[in-house]
This record gives C-alpha cells, sequence and structure tokens, in this order.
C-alpha cells in the first residue's frame, strides 16, 4: 500500500515502522504505566532524525516534506501516543516559532540543541477561559525599560514540567494583539504548576503556567512587530491539523492490528469469532474509514508540499481522521467485549489515548465552521 508515495518516503515509512516494532511497542504499555516524560525514546527518535525533519539542511535538518513528516508520525502513534505526542510537540510547535522569528543567539543556544533532543520547548496559547477562542486570551506583556513583563496564565501546556524554555502568546501595545515571546525557564515570575491527571498519554505530562510580572527581555520577544502573531500561527495551524491527523491514523492502525489479530484468536461457539459476520462488518467498517482517512491526510498533507491552499483540506484531514480513529478504537473495544475493558489489552489504552487527537489543532465543532467558510468563501 503505497498511495503514491515516492521511494524515499517508503524508506522513511519502513524504518520509523521498524523502529516502532523494534523497540515502541514492547515497551508501550510501560512507558504509559510510567507516568513520566519518555526522554529515551525522544533521545532515540533524535537520533533518528524525526525531529529536525521539517527544518533546513542548514541548521542541521533534513528539509523533508510534510508527507514524509506525516509518516513518520504516523508510524510512531502506532507504538505509542505517548512518545508520539511529545516528539510532535518537539518537532512543530515547540521549535518552529524559534527557527521562524529567533535570533541567532536563540538559534544557537536553543533551536540546535532541541532538534538534537537536548533541550525541549513548549508552547503557551490556551488559557482557562480562552481555548479556541484566541481573541479571549488576556495574557498580557507590558512595555519596560529593556524588556517587557508578562502577566496571566496558560493551562494545557505539553512537556511545561520538563522544558527548557517556552513559546508564549500574549497581548501586547495600545491596541492589545497578539504578540510572540520566548520565555526561558529559569526567567524570574516563571511558575509551573503541578501536572494534570488525564486519561489518556499520561507519560505525556501537561500543566498550568503562570507568569507573574515574569520579565522578558527585547531579544525574546520573538514577533518582529506587535501584534503580528496570529500571521504567523496561521502558517503553522495547517500542518498541526494534518499532524494531528496522522496521530490518528497511527492509533486507528495499533487498534484494527489488535483486533485483527485477536478475532483470529478468540474462539466462540466453536470457532474464531472472525467468522462471525457482525465481527467481518466492524472489521471492514474500520478499515475502510481508516483507508478513506488516510488518503485525505496525504492528499492535504501533497498541498502543502506542493505550496497550495489547503486550509479546508487540512481541516477536514484533521476532523475526519480523528473521528474515525475515536469510532475505529471505539469499534475494537467491542470486538474485545470484556475484554476491551481489562487493562490487560492494549485497545483500552488507545480508547484512552484517541481522546488526545481530537483536541489538539481545533475540536470538530471549530472545524466544522472553518470548513463551512472556505466553502461559502
Amino acid at each position: 500500500m503505497t498511495l503514491g508515495l515516492t521511494e524515499e518516503q517508503i524508506l522513511v515509512q519502513d524504518t520509523f515502522a521498524r523502529y516502532v516494532d523494534e523497540q515502541l511497542l514492547p515497551a508501550a504499555e510501560a512507558i504509559d504505566e510510567a507516568h513520566e516524560y519518555p526522554r529515551e525514546y525522544i533521545n532515540q527518535l533524535a537520533e533518528l532524525g524525526f525531529i529536525g525533519m521539517r527544518y533546513p539542511e542548514n541548521v542541521g535538518g533534513s528539509d523533508a516534506g510534510l508527507l514524509t513528516f506525516c509518516l513518520a508520525i504516523e508510524q510512531i502513534a502506532r507504538g505509542s501516543m505517548s512518545v508520539a505526542g511529545a516528539i510532535a510537540m518537539q518537532a512543530l510547535m515547540g521549535t518552529k516559532f524559534l527557527h521562524m522569528l529567533g535570533n541567532e543567539d536563540i538559534k544557537e543556544r536553543l533551536f540546535k540543541p532541541a532538534l538534537e533532543g537536548k533541550m525541549l520547548g513548549g508552547i503557551c496559547m490556551t488559557e482557562p477561559n480562552a481555548g479556541s477562542d484566541l481573541g479571549g486570551i488576556s495574557t498580557n506583556a507590558i512595555k519596560v525599560d529593556g524588556g517587557y513583563k508578562i502577566n496571566g496564565a496558560k493551562t494545557w501546556v505539553t512537556a511545561a514540567p520538563v522544558a527548557d524554555f517556552f513559546t508564549v502568546f500574549a497581548k501586547a501595545g495600545e491596541e492589545q494583539k497578539l504578540t510572540i515571546f520566548l520565555v526561558e525557564k529559569d526567567f524570574d515570575g516563571l511558575i509551573i504548576g503541578k501536572p494534570i491527571e488525564k486519561m489518556g498519554v499520561r507519560s505525556l505530562p501537561t500543566s498550568e503556567v503562570t507568569f507573574d510580572d515574569c520579565f522578558v527581555p527585547d531579544s525574546h520577544r520573538l514577533s518582529k512587530e506587535e501584534g503580528d502573531a496570529e500571521g504567523h500561527l496561521r502558517k503553522l495551524l495547517s500542518e498541526i491539523r494534518i499532524m494531528t491527523a496522522s496521530l490518528g491514523l497511527g492509533v486507528a492502525q495499533a487498534a484494527l492490528d489488535e483486533s485483527i489479530k485477536y478475532a483470529e484468536e478468540r474462539k466462540q461457539f466453536g470457532r474464531s469469532i472472525n467468522r462471525f459476520q457482525a465481527i467481518q462488518m466492524k472489521l471492514a467498517e474500520m478499515a475502510t474509514d481508516l483507508e478513506a482517512a488516510r488518503h485525505l491526510t496525504y492528499y492535504a498533507a501533497r498541498l502543502t508540499d506542493e505550496d497550495l491552499p489547503n486550509r479546508q483540506q487540512a481541516s477536514m484531514a484533521k476532523m475526519f481522521a480523528t473521528e474515525a480513529a475515536a469510532d475505529i478504537c471505539d469499534k475494537a473495544c467491542r470486538i474485545f467485549a470484556s475484554y476491551g475493558f481489562a487493562m490487560e489489552y492494549p485497545v483500552q489504552r488507545y480508547l484512552r489515548d484517541v481522546r488526545f487527537t481530537l483536541i489538539g489543532g481545533g475540536t470538530s465543532e471549530i472545524l466544522k465552521m472553518i470548513i463551512a467558510k472556505e466553502l461559502s468563501a
């Protein structure tokens, strides 16, 4: 099943599939139960060049296209959503703005080590009263001599307890427009809250982050001018959505694989349950939805690689793939019946983890609004 992939893309897909089969799948249960940031596996993936895939060769990357990147993240998510979420955050949201907007000191001291997995980045956008509504952000940055003082609170900050630096969105200037800042972990006034207990991706710590008169020097205002954050964010959102769709593909594939295997082994009334039409229908639906989601996601990624308009397709891919993945994981648990409720089988983890993909990059409800708006544009 190549779906028109190049030889290089197939090689990347096979490389990460082999890594997942040999390293991640055998450790996935332990990773989930440890509730600890999977640094060992992040380092291994960094050595494989994953974090730098979307960056130019002259900064230590491999200048790979988005589709190639998605092929890799799909495989990683098949192995462990905690690891996939952590490495995806590092490779895109955690480092992108440093590369796009950072000065030479920031790129040398923070960005380059981050590509090697030696430093970790987080992104601070969501607030207790501002999730999808970026206009509702209340964190503000007041200009002072030599820099800014930031005050406010962010929540659902992925990898916050282990991050070395944060990309922060705050309102600045007379018009109080969104502006991007870089805050390092040792800056005075930066307070990391305790990790939020989650039902899934349990080894990817998530916390609140508070800024209490946190001084940020002028050199760490990543925005070239106050109020330009939304323009920069818009360039990245489609990539985030397509990447999140790929996370959904990975966990859905894992759920389908386990369901096929279990249905062959499990016997009822003297024969394997995959001989029963009710089970066959579920498997057929799962496989069809996954194939459709994969085509839509790869198409959206190809549009990005060809620098073509993709806002609508990225939103469609993210919405369809993650909703399909959630349904596939639910069907997997139904095929396992009572054992789908047991912690000894991985399908319960897939059902918990897949919820992560429904939130990141925009909820399905928000994406439907975007798609509808594009249709009438």
